[in-house]
């Protein structure tokens, strides 16, 4: 009996010990913001890096509120440290004018497997 309420204490424990997708790990997620400056008739007027551009992440798949945001750097690069091992969704907002709001949301989404590893989602390319 003894035994049996050792095994089932470890396993409990066991379990207990995975972590959610989320801070307190060694890996990273980078990337870059790229900007299209579209006019009324949906001609690119410019595009450029996109300096100062909120680039927000979700731990994991199930929630759809964001964990943590990052401005972008001079040159559009962001970057979000210390993740675990999990789902992770990055996202900016892009013009929409088929939106009631305005804006959508542009989402890459990753998942991290690895310890001490950095993953690039590339660029997410936006509407301003």
């Amino acid at each position: 009996m003894r035994i049996l309420i050792a095994v089932f204490m470890l396993s409990g424990m066991m379990i207990s010990c995975n972590k959610e997708a989320g801070r307190g790990g060694t890996s990273s997620v980078y990337g870059k913001v790229h900007v299209y400056n579209i006019n009324g008739i949906g001609d690119t007027l410019d595009e450029f890096d996109g300096m100062d551009e909120d680039v927000y992440i979700i731990y994991g798949d199930a929630d759809e509120t964001y964990d943590d945001k990052f401005s972008c750097s001079y040159d559009g690069s962001f970057r979000f440290d210390y993740l675990t091992e999990g789902i992770y969704r990055v996202f900016a907002y892009s013009r929409c004018d088929t939106c009631d709001d305005g804006i959508t949301p542009v989402f890459k989404t990753i998942e991290i497997n690895e310890k001490k590893t950095e993953f690039n989602v590339g660029n997410i390319y936006i509407l301003k």
